[in-house]
C-alpha cells in the first residue's frame, strides 16, 4: 500500500544529440517561434555535418513533405520535433534524403535524414536544428544539459519526466 502512495508515476526519458554541433538553448534560436517556445520546449545544435539520427527509440510519425523536419514519438510517447535549419520549408526539399517513412519504428542512433549543410547556410537563415518537445503540457520537467559540443546518438541533450 504505501508503495503506491509514494511511488513515483513518471517516467524519464534522455534524449540523445540527433546531429554532431554546437548545443543551444532554445532562447539563443534566432527564430520566436522557437525561442518563445510556441512549438513546445527543447534545445537546438548549431550542426558540424550533415547527418541527422534518432535521439531515441521511438516511431516515425511525420516526415514533412521538403524533407527539412520529421516528428517522432518515443516509446512512453514523448513526441519530439527535429526540424533541420531555420526557414528550410523554402528549399522545398533540396539538400535533404529521407531514409525512413511514417510509421518505421527507429532505434536510437539510426540514420534518418541527411542534409546539406552549407547548401542550407547558403540558402536558409540558419542551419541551427532545433529538438522540441510538442507535448510539453504533458511533462513535468524539461532539463537541458549545459552548452558544449555533442556527438550525435551519444551526448545526451535533454533530461524529460513526463508526469504521471
Amino acid at each position: 500500500m504505501f508503495q503506491k502512495l509514494f511511488n513515483s508515476r513518471s517516467s524519464q526519458l534522455k534524449l540523445v544529440a540527433p546531429t554532431d554541433g554546437n548545443l543551444i538553448k532554445l532562447a539563443d534560436v534566432p527564430d520566436p517561434v522557437f525561442s518563445e517556445k510556441m512549438m513546445g520546449d527543447g534545445v537546438a545544435i548549431k550542426p558540424s555535418n550533415g547527418i541527422l539520427v534518432s535521439p531515441v527509440d521511438a516511431k516515425v510519425i511525420q516526415v514533412f513533405p521538403t524533407k527539412h523536419a520529421i516528428g517522432l514519438k518515443s516509446v512512453n510517447n514523448i513526441e519530439i520535433l527535429i526540424h533541420i535549419g531555420l526557414e528550410t520549408v523554402s528549399l522545398k526539399g533540396e539538400g535533404f534524403k529521407v531514409f525512413v517513412k511514417e510509421g518505421d519504428n527507429v532505434q536510437l542512433g539510426e540514420k534518418l535524414i541527411s542534409f546539406d549543410v552549407d547548401l542550407i547556410k547558403e540558402k536558409a537563415a540558419s542551419a541551427i536544428t532545433p529538438i522540441i518537445i510538442t507535448n510539453t503540457a504533458d511533462m513535468q520537467r524539461i532539463s537541458q544539459m549545459e552548452s558544449r559540443f555533442v556527438s550525435a546518438g551519444k551526448d545526451e541533450i535533454l533530461s524529460i519526466e513526463k508526469q504521471g
